[in-house]
This record gives C-alpha cells, structure tokens and sequence, in this order.
C-alpha cells in the first residue's frame, strides 16, 4: 500500500515537474504565438488584443496555474492556431498512437519471448551464431531506416498498403488496423532482438543456479524445470525492461509516423512545435510523461506479483 501510494506521488509530482519545465522553456525560447497566428495582417492592435484573449499578457506564473487548474478538470485549453479545444484534437490522434503502440507491444511480446527461450535452450548449438548475428543486426537498425524500407518494399512494390493514404480509424479500423501494423513491425523488430537477448541472458544465468543442477540431477524433466521454475525467475529483468519498453516506443513511433504518415500525436507534436502552439505542446508532453511513469509502475506492479521479496523490499 506504501509502494502504492509513493508511485502515485511520484506521478502527480513528475507531472507538474514536467509541465513546469515545459511552460519556462517555451517562454525561455521566445517568440510571439499572436504574431504568428496573424502573421503579415498584424497590427499593434490586433496583436494587444490577440494575446489578451490567449492570456499572453499575463505574469508567467499566472498563465501556468491557471492552466495546471484546467488541466485537473480535463480542460487542457484552447489551441492558439486551430482556435478549438486542445482536447478534441488529440484525442482523435491520441487514440491511432495507442493503437499503434499497443500492437508493436504484443508484437514484441508475441515474439521475444520464444525466441529467447529457443535461444537460450541452443545456446550451445551449431548455428547459434547465426541467431547471434541476426539479433545484432535487428538491434543496430534504426526504426526509422526499417520504416523506409518497408514502406517503399511492401507499400510500393508489393502494394500491400498505399503510403501516405491512412484510412479514418475510427470508420474502418480493420483498414486502419492493417495500415498500422507494418508501422508497428518497424517499431518493434529492434527491441524484439533485445528483448530476446535479454531473456536468454537471465534464462542462461539462472540455468547455471545450484537449485536448477539439483533439480535436474534428481530426475526432473530439463523443460519442465525451465518452464516453471528457471522462466518464472527471469522474468523480473525482462518485464523491467519491457516497462522501459513500453515508454521508448512512444517516443519512437513520433518518427515512423513521419515516415508512414500517420495522423498520430508524432506528427501533430512536431507540427505543433513548429507553429509554437503552447498549449497542444504542453498537453502531449504530460501525456507522454503520464505514459512513461505508468508503463514502469505496472511493469514494478507485475514483477512485485511474480517475486513476493519485492513486495516485502516496497514495503508492503
């Protein structure tokens, strides 16, 4: 319950750190949203009026407070170039992210698991060489080359989708969901090779553990201690990892959705940025940080399941 309610406290306070910084360096970059906004129509009046209406003309700690308090009520505010509420454009957006993420996890997971377990079993083996440098290679391509080329083979080439043509999600998600998944691929083979590595590091390491040489000395199936005793134990480094995972994949899928494009929040961060649209920016970037302290905190709460010493170290 103490753990619990630590990790809690460190999400609100890691939240309003990262909205804090992220609110100064925006004033700290300069620039003018209003004069953006209307560009070359601009008049000394017009712009007075425009960032009276965006709160620009009031003292710095005023305009992040008043947003912080919105945000609590689930108002993030009101788009300086789009004029309309920061919550019903990303949402949309927020939600074909999600999506894609989530299907390069189970892919992930889908996939590194047996094959750390394989590779792990034939360590030793003949061509375990070859499983060595295939994995080297996966990892030391960037997702974004693999995004490229996928997209120029499959889309292409082989015109299993049409780059550049995402359909409405939220109208055809079989369509949608299809389009994502060779976006998810690019994002996931790299970290299936770690992933695997990984695993059949820790299996291999727990394999060599007195308790596993008794176990199979006294008779036991050689699989059957794997399988219920060896994986369970390597487990918590690898679903640590997989909660580190679980956040850099966000960050990412901002550049395959470049390459793919996709509606994401990626495209929408970067375009946002651009145009210094603060208050879009501001809300994605929580939303992100928001992600990444969740996706370690279940990743903490599934391994506390598995080992009950965490539980005890957490102070349960």
């Amino acid at each position: 319950m103490k753990y619990a309610l630590r990790r809690i406290m460190a999400l609100v306070l890691t939240m309003i750190a990262v909205s804090f910084l992220t609110f100064a360096a925006f004033h700290l970059i300069g620039g003018d949203p209003a004069q953006a906004i209307l560009g070359t129509s601009a008049t000394p009046e017009r712009l007075e009026l425009l960032r009276h209406e965006m709160g620009l003309d009031r003292p710095f700690l005023v305009q992040y407070f008043h947003w912080l308090a919105g945000f609590v009520t689930g108002d993030l505010g009101t788009s300086y170039s789009y004029r309309q509420p920061v919550a019903e454009l990303i949402m949309p957006k927020l939600g074909v992210t999600f999506v894609m993420v989530m299907l390069s996890f189970l892919i992930i997971v889908a996939l590194s698991f047996p094959l750390g377990m394989q590779d792990a079993q034939h360590s030793e083996g003949k061509f375990s060489w070859v499983w060595t440098v295939i994995g080297q290679i996966c990892m030391a391509v960037p997702s974004f080359f693999l995004s490229i080329i996928v997209s120029y083979v499959c889309g292409i080439v082989l015109r299993f989708f049409t780059p550049g043509d995402f359909p409405d999600m939220y109208r055809h998600f079989g369509s949608a969901l299809h389009y994502l998944f060779f976006a998810a691929v690019c994002i996931a083979v790299p970290r299936i090779a770690m992933c695997a590595r990984m695993l059949k590091s820790t299996i291999i390491g727990e394999m060599e553990k007195s308790y596993v040489r008794t176990a199979i000395s006294r008779g036991n199936d050689r699989q059957a201690v794997l399988k219920y005793h060896v994986l369970k134990n390597s487990l918590v480094p690898t679903i640590a990892f997989l909660g580190q995972t679980m956040a850099e994949i966000v960050g990412g899928g901002i550049v395959v959705e470049q390459v793919f494009g996709i509606p994401g929040i990626g495209r929408f961060l970067v375009s946002s940025i651009a145009t210094r649209d603060y208050p879009v920016v501001q809300a994605l970037v929580v939303i992100m940080a928001f992600w990444v302290i969740m996706a370690g905190t279940i990743a903490d709460l599934i391994n506390m399941k598995i080992d009950p010493r965490l539980r005890l170290g957490g102070g349960e």
